[in-house]
């Protein structure tokens, strides 16, 4: 397959930082690509840059084989981007919108008009035609927000944080739209803080800290790369009395993280230390009551962790 998207040592420096350092990515045809990244890891410096936002300090982008910089017309027309934060007019109807956005990337006449009624259909508000985005929900103006990235039909779509603030019901319709698109011939770039949502759709993964891509490859790739350690979820009780700090002095324990909204806590520990009888020990003797024990193969983010040493949500 060809390369849709190929960053060649792309840099964006400031001042003597650098953001963004010497990194090179390629993205093929057909991919719903996630690109991963905690806050200053460069992620949002990369995509920018992608989409012409900011200017490119070293290296290059080509999109479809063709320089950015150099065809400018030619990229932008072929790269739609759904920001992180809403970018629509609420005093324009969601007609209005589209059709203005569309008309950006050059369509006009009876393409527009047919255009910018079927982004709207496939975003679920082509019976909201007249109505205003100050007047629709959270998951509503995310959906329209998509709505005028696509009208023009671009080759590579960057979905920037899509679900964030929304209801799970527009959180499964978005994600349902990302795989329509990509069956429909749109190369996606994905990036979420919800690792479940990259877990479901992304066909290929690379993570960035520090301005470079420290790990890429399928999810069965990357989770290969931490085959030395386990993960076991302890179901309990009551989180009241749990002593996170005394887990994590157990002899062969990596980390432990709990999960109040579940009941649970995740320990990671060195695959060949045989720990699990002293970590349940500690729990019985703070009272904790187990109501289930489960050791689980390494997770994505238990692999995102690993490499940079912070969770994906700690943004």
């Amino acid at each position: 397959m060809n390369n849709v998207l190929q960053l060649k040592q792309l840099t964006k420096t400031y001042g003597d930082f650098a953001a963004v350092d010497q990194l090179s990515l390629s993205i093929k045809e057909g991919e719903i690509f996630g690109f991963l990244g905690a806050n200053g890891a460069g992620k949002s410096t990369t995509i920018h840059m992608i989409a012409s936002l900011i200017p490119i300090t070293k290296g290059e982008i080509e999109v479809l084989g063709k320089n950015i910089v150099k065809n400018r017309r030619f990229a932008k027309s072929n790269i739609g981007i759904v920001p992180q934060e809403i970018a629509i007019y609420e005093d324009m109807t969601a007609y209005e919108n589209v059709r203005f956005f569309a008309g950006l990337y050059g369509l006009r006449g009876a393409l527009l008009k047919s255009r910018t009624e079927e982004a709207l259909a496939f975003v679920g508000l082509d019976d909201k035609h007249r109505s205003f985005p100050r007047d629709f929900s959270g998951g509503m103006k995310r959906r329209l927000n998509i709505a005028c990235a696509i009208a023009h039909r671009p080759k590579l779509i960057i979905m920037d944080e899509p679900t964030v603030g929304i209801d799970p019901q527009s959180r499964n319709y978005i994600l349902e739209s990302v795989k329509k698109l990509n069956a429909m011939g749109s190369t996606v770039i994905y990036t979420s803080h919800y690792m479940e949502e990259v877990e479901e759709i992304c066909t290929r993964i690379a993570i960035i800290d520090h301005g470079k891509i420290i790990a890429e490859g399928t999810q069965a790739q990357l989770k290969s790369i931490i085959t030395d350690q386990k993960t076991i979820g302890i179901e309990v009780r009551t989180m009241e009395g749990l002593n996170l700090e005394k887990l994590s002095g157990i002899a062969g324990v990596r980390s432990v993280e709990a999960n109040e909204e579940r009941r649970e806590i995740r320990v990671s520990s060195d695959a060949e230390v045989n720990n699990l009888n002293r970590i349940l020990k500690e729990l019985l003797a703070d009272g904790m009551e187990i109501r289930a024990v489960e050791e689980r193969q390494p997770s994505l983010e238990t692999v995102f962790l690993t490499l940079t040493g912070r969770s994906l949500r700690d943004n």
